[in-house]
């Protein structure tokens, strides 16, 4: 059977030297061992130094690993909100996510932009009284990718909120200040090029004196995954429960053949890949781009409006070993997404421009 090539949105092409990993994790035996033992502690210390290196994390930050980033949506309102969160809304994961604050008790507000668009931050009131202001930089059912030095306005309009970024399915291509947010959060089926299953939560200082703080006044702020919990274990280079030992083993190689290659280099290969792609569909006779903001468009995950031809070239493209992604939510039949992601080539994705272009409707 030959060899696909996956362009879907997460989870995508496995990074290409998992493979060389995950066979030295086995003969190293790694699934088997003990979360407890030393050798975890050396591969926590391991995946955390790589990761704050690759990011570049202030002192004040930590990381704690999940099973998901939607797991952190849920301890994020758990842990630093009391009574309201603000959220802008720019596609189905970051509505979902203001769905969830409302689920769980809290007063979610938000200002949702029109599909394809963002919200700019300066037209926006944020009440006072919210306490979280969540931003998803680059949302993966309609890539719009919300511009990083709005994001970064945030923290000097609203010095008593607390500022949290969703790049799950851009980040370590997004170049975040962290210093300008207090959290972010990603999942590693997207630009790390891992199978879905591990997720990463970076937070600041303030999260924790706000999870400390809603703890003493009584509130739940969860069991063995509150922030507190997860914290506690990070110290000791442990988790609170028995996780995902070898994930976490190929996150830190992963991160660490990233930070060998050069984050520059990794940046600057999207921007190329992700300008073909866009310039493509731009002269296209049948298909666009979806977002007609060249400023607010996904270096990681583009989308194209392929209308009534969507289904026709998914199949054509899988005949020729490529799969792309649909569209997502009531964009499923009209739309196709396309990862760009640090595991694609820039031959794959000019290979992938060729092969659409002898698509006949």
């Amino acid at each position: 059977m030959a060899k696909k090539i996956y362009f879907t949105p997460g989870p995508s092409d496995i990074y290409f030297t998992v493979e060389e990993h995950l066979k030295n994790a086995l003969k190293e035996q790694i699934p088997a061992i003990s979360h407890r033992s030393k050798r975890f502690q050396e591969i926590y210390a391991e995946a955390e130094s790589n990761l704050r290196t690759l990011f570049g994390l202030p002192n004040d930050f930590h990381l704690a690993f999940t099973a998901s980033a939607t797991e952190v949506w849920e301890r994020l309102i758990q842990n630093c909100v009391e009574k309201e969160s603000f959220h802008f809304v720019n596609g189905s994961f970051s509505q979902r996510f203001y769905e969830i604050a409302g689920e769980l008790g809290r007063t979610a507000k938000m200002a949702k932009a029109d599909y394809g668009s963002y919200t700019p931050i300066g037209e926006v009131a944020i009440p006072a009284s919210a306490e979280l202001i969540s931003v998803t930089q680059n949302e993966t059912s309609t890539g719009v990718a919300f511009p990083q030095n709005e994001i970064e306005q945030l923290k000097a309009a609203y010095p008593n909120a607390l500022i949290a970024v969703d790049f799950v399915s851009s980040a370590p291509v997004s170049n975040i200040d962290f210093s300008k947010i207090d959290t972010a959060y990603l999942s590693v089926q997207k630009c790390f090029g891992l199978p879905a299953g591990l997720g990463v939560w970076f937070y600041n200082d303030r999260c924790l004196e706000r999870a400390k703080a809603l703890q003493s006044k009584g509130q739940v702020i969860g069991s063995y995954h509150s922030l507190l919990k997860l914290h506690e274990g990070g110290l000791k280079k442990q988790t609170p429960e028995t996780p995902n030992v070898l994930f976490i083993y190929l996150l830190g190689k992963v991160a660490g053949d990233m930070l060998s290659k050069g984050l520059d280099r990794i940046r600057i290969e999207a921007e190329y890949k992700a300008t073909v792609l866009y310039t493509y569909f731009e002269n296209h006779p049948l298909f666009a781009p979806f977002v007609k903001d060249a400023g607010a468009r996904s270096k990681t995950v583009i989308v194209a409006e392929t209308g009534q031809h969507t289904a026709a070239l998914i199949d054509f493209l899988k005949t020729r070993g490529m799969v792309v992604g649909s569209g997502y939510g009531p964009f499923k039949d009209s739309h196709i997404r396309v990862a760009n992601f640090p595991t694609h080539s820039k031959e794959s994705i000019e290979l992938l421009v060729d092969t659409i272009d002898t698509f006949k409707q």
